[in-house]
């Protein structure tokens, strides 16, 4: 695990009549909308036993109503200020681990140890595709995620080849998981209100089995070129990568663009060009 401290004991809270002031820089958003919280918490349905682990917990909007219901939980939370309030409010409801900490520096699989988890969180939006992508790194100790997060963002992990918002993310997070629109949130949900919609996504990792583990960095690499370069031909945007005969060899037109791949097109090319180079047993 990063170089954290799990915060178990807390001065006495200061401060906490007031509500707490949101930091920009944090890209903070607190959820106050009691018909939506209630409606999120019954989709986790979060159960006792469960190793939940929620991201950004913020003023504990979810936290609470899950805490009453699997009475544990371990919070993730990088505004040291927002820690004796949530502590505060958690106080005789259930027991909580408040690591103060950005996620992206938590190794989630040790925190997992034995357990697989369950993820959720209200995610910044300003990160949310890097909190993304740390999550699939620790995938085998998953069991499933919920995050909030912009509307658009939701769509593009949803995004089927040929929409104009399928891209990277989409590619990416297909291959590991099951991605499902769950519950529009309109900005008057949250404090303060955000320009943008939001949205919950419920993510469902696919079994190890059926994931393209062993290829997955040169999947990687594929993606990200070709959509780095989205409006160049992939006989262009991955010269130097993968030649146009790699691509017929797996039926794939080099004269195509990017988002007009299915996600396993980059597996089968992936899986060909392992496999050119890999010498041939004498």
């Amino acid at each position: 695990m990063a170089d954290h401290e799990p915060v178990t004991r807390y001065s006495s809270p200061t401060s906490l009549d007031s509500a707490h002031v949101t930091r920009k820089r944090f890209g903070q958003h607190f959820l106050c909308d009691e018909q939506i919280i209630s409606r999120i918490v019954q989709a986790i349905n979060p159960l006792p036993g469960q190793r939940i682990v929620e991201i950004g917990p913020g003023e504990g909007a979810i936290t609470l109503p899950m805490l009453r219901k699997a009475g544990k939980l371990t919070v993730i939370e990088l505004d040291r200020d927002l820690v004796p309030r949530i502590a505060a409010k958690c106080a005789g409801v259930g027991e909580v681990e408040i690591i103060n900490a950005d996620v992206l520096n938590v190794d989630l699989s040790a925190l997992a140890g034995s357990e697989k988890l369950r993820v959720v969180g209200n995610l910044p939006y300003n990160i949310s595709s890097p909190i993304l992508f740390h999550c699939i790194e620790h995938l085998d100790v998953i069991s499933d995620m919920y995050f909030m997060l912009q509307k658009e963002v939701v769509e593009r992990m949803a995004a089927a080849p040929g929409s104009k918002v399928y891209g990277r993310l989409s590619v990416m997070l297909q291959l590991a998981c099951k991605v499902e629109a769950l519950l529009p949130v309109p900005p008057e949900s949250f404090r303060p209100p955000p320009k943008v919609d939001s949205a919950i996504v419920g993510l469902t990792p696919l079994p190890r089995e059926d994931r393209p583990v062993a290829h997955m960095d040169c999947i990687a690499r594929l993606v990200r070129a070709a959509f780095g370069q989205r409006r160049k031909t992939l006989s262009n945007s991955l010269d130097g990568l993968a030649s146009a005969d790699d691509m017929r060899s797996v039926e794939i037109d080099p004269r195509a663009r990017a988002e007009q791949l299915a996600p396993q097109a980059f597996v089968a090319l992936a899986r060909h060009l392992a496999q050119k180079s890999t010498p041939t047993p004498s």
